[in-house]
């Protein structure tokens, strides 16, 4: 589903005079059809994610989409590994590497995988600054992968990612959902969670996985007892 400028404000939580100064700005992704502004969900997170916005849970709603299980941030990444002192000396060597070590399903096409992630880079980086990449694919649904999965990974030494804050990454999410509603959470999850101190600090110092997991496990008791997303005011 497109959005519309009034409901991209009522998505981020600021007017709809905002959302227009970012248009021409050229700040926030948007398309013109017919004389209206159009988003894309998907970009609108990505956007919001490197922004560090955060985002109202209406983002997940899928009008015609049935019941669908969220997965725990926690869970995924447990199920996706979490893997240390990987070798790479630019993006494309770096994300070959995680692709490398992902638990992926026997017969996934981890050829297929890296192309699509580059193909995701070439349009704009994933790195969302702090030294942090998210790398993902455009369309999940290419994949076919029957669960979420989050791989992260700590490089020997950081590559240059072209950064929303030119840092160069030694982190990344690595990110392969089933359902486009999936992605869309997960994204919203991982940066979340990168805006907490406690679970920040644990990936900073490259912690141990017990902690990590553990980290991300805290972090989803207190989400699952708020029962929402935080939507904080963006700045305007």
């Amino acid at each position: 589903m497109q959005l519309g400028v009034r409901d991209v404000a009522r998505i981020l939580n600021v007017s709809e005079k905002s959302i227009y100064r970012w248009i021409q700005a050229g700040q926030i992704p948007a398309y013109r059809v017919n004389d209206q502004y159009r988003f894309n969900r998907a970009e609108l997170l990505e956007w919001a994610t490197a922004k560090k916005i955060n985002v109202s849970t209406e983002m997940f709603r899928e009008p015609d989409a049935g019941p669908e299980l969220l997965p725990d941030l926690a869970d995924s990444i447990e199920a996706g590994g979490i893997f240390y002192r990987l070798e790479g000396t630019d993006k494309e060597s770096a994300l070959r590497s995680v692709v490398n070590v992902m638990r992926l399903p026997p017969d996934m096409d981890r050829e297929l995988l890296l192309r699509v992630l580059l193909a995701r880079e070439s349009m704009a980086s994933t790195g969302v600054g702090d030294g942090i990449a998210i790398p993902h694919v455009r369309n999940p649904i290419v994949l076919s992968v029957n669960r979420p999965v989050i791989c992260l990974c700590f490089l020997e030494r950081p590559v240059e990612f072209n950064a929303i804050d030119g840092q160069p990454v030694q982190t990344l999410f690595t990110l392969v959902s089933p359902t486009v509603r999936i992605h869309l959470y997960l994204l919203s999850r991982i940066a979340q969670a990168l805006r907490v101190p406690a679970f920040m600090d644990v990936v900073l110092r490259q912690a141990s996985r017990v902690e990590i997991l553990a980290a991300a496990r805290s972090m989803q008791t207190a989400h699952t007892s708020s029962g929402a997303l935080p939507s904080g005011r963006a700045h305007e």
